[in-house]
């Protein structure tokens, strides 16, 4: 476990060197800190991770994954400058969505899990994709937000399964409604 976290805070490391501009134009360093940088992107990938942990069978790996997979297509969808409406709020109803399922403990199956994840992940893509700086690679960019994601989705998974007791319980339930009520937040502000 000390493992991933080191080496996810040793990814973020070369990002927080460059003191100066101009050295960015790969795009993964711009890529890996978007979801860092974005409250609603944030919260929505810790959920996913706090979700899919309180999961059994293959929907604990499976809403994680497709998620992951449907951003790279949300992405592509977002770099071609398609007319995607409502981005933003699907993304802020990740956030309460994704909040509310673990404060109420839900359990859904692999499928359900998988197409929850999918389609809100693609408005995330989309947003992500849609936000590239201009001299980033979409490779590298996109890898970046890709592995970002999938650091977030661990640390969500982690924290969810870090005790079984009710006063672990009551935990995680707490930072799901506090997640789903932040959302809330984002979506009237």
């Amino acid at each position: 476990m000390k493992k991933v976290f080191i080496t996810a805070a040793a990814l973020l490391l070369p990002a927080a060197a460059m003191a100066h501009t101009g050295h960015e134009t790969s795009g993964f360093a711009a890529g890996v800190a978007h979801p860092f940088t974005g409250l609603d992107h944030l919260l929505a990938m810790l959920a996913v991770g706090l979700w899919a942990a309180r999961q059994s069978g293959s929907a604990r790996w499976a809403a994680p994954l497709a998620f992951v997979a449907m951003m790279a297509v949300g992405a592509f969808a977002g770099m071609s400058d398609l007319a995607i409406a409502g981005i933003e709020m699907m993304i802020v109803a990740s956030v309460v969505v994704f909040g509310a399922l673990v404060a109420l403990n839900l359990k859904k199956g692999a499928l359900a899990g998988v197409a929850l994840a999918g389609v809100f992940a693609f408005f995330h893509g989309a947003a992500h994709g849609a936000e590239m700086p201009l001299m980033a690679s979409a490779m590298t960019y996109s890898a970046g937000f890709l592995l970002a994601t999938a650091i977030l989705h661990a640390v969500g998974y982690v924290l969810a399964s870090l005790g079984y007791s009710k006063a672990a319980d009551i935990s995680r339930r707490s930072a799901g409604a506090a997640i789903a009520v932040t959302g809330v937040a984002l979506g009237i502000a």
